[in-house]
């Protein structure tokens, strides 16, 4: 591995090779989304214990955005430019890159964890890319972003195992803004077409004590539930 990174003009010491087309073209698409949200965005990659990578951004909605893939980042977890990154690997291809300066200082607060978390409910995605427009409609009636207390606002309410949680519209709204629910392609969440979106598609809720998570097939948001209340985890 070190020799060909050396080869392709990249350090061994510091270094990212995502080999597989497509899930290069995921991660881009990921970092787009990213840079679309915060021009400033910074992405956090972390190589897991089962071998795969993850990559991690803030949403802006106060909750986190990850895609998994196949891949490899050196040191194990590095802290990156969205948009420099994206143009790294729209230029390196399959081969090994840098991904660009350490902005380790960047990133604000901890991960949440890989396991512990219990399956509450799956609810179907079309719900939630509605409950999302709605929300675009309001906030564009009231002339200005998302008010506060719309991101707040608990929007769906699940239930699994005996326990319960609510599902905030930030949460709703950061999965739809990293397009992780297959839409048909729509560039907007208001110009969606509901009906081009798979009846049977559905995105899993899952909480910990203090994380709740959306898991759809392009990837997960996560929140950090207020002061770890609310779930207990057996």
């Amino acid at each position: 591995m070190a020799d060909s990174l050396s080869a392709a003009g990249t350090s061994p010491e510091r270094w990212l090779q995502v080999p597989d087309p497509a899930d290069r073209s995921d991660l881009v698409a990921f970092l787009t989304r990213a840079v679309r949200l915060d021009e400033a965005a910074v992405v956090r990659l972390r190589q897991r214990p089962d071998g795969l990578l993850s990559a991690w951004v803030n949403t802006g909605f106060d909750a986190l955005a990850a895609r998994v893939l196949r891949g490899t980042i050196a040191p194990a977890d590095t802290t990156v430019a969205a948009d420099g990154l994206r143009a790294a690997l729209v230029a390196a291809g399959g081969d090994g890159m840098d991904p660009g300066w350490a902005m380790d200082s960047a990133w604000r607060g901890a991960l949440p964890p890989d396991a512990g978390y219990v399956h509450l409910d799956d609810v179907p995605a079309r719900v939630l890319v509605d409950l999302a427009q709605r929300g675009v409609t309001l906030s564009r009636e009231q002339g200005q972003g998302p008010p506060s207390s719309l991101l707040a606002q608990e929007v769906l309410e699940v239930a699994g195992g005996g326990e319960r949680a609510g599902v905030p519209m930030r949460l709703v709204f950061a999965l739809n803004a990293m397009g992780f629910v297959p839409t048909g392609g729509a560039p907007a969440t208001a110009e969606i077409d509901l009906d081009r979106i798979d009846p049977a598609e559905v995105v899993r809720v899952r909480a910990s004590a203090t994380w709740l998570r959306l898991d759809a097939r392009y990837g997960s948001v996560y929140l950090r539930r207020g002061g770890g209340l609310g779930l207990s985890v057996r």
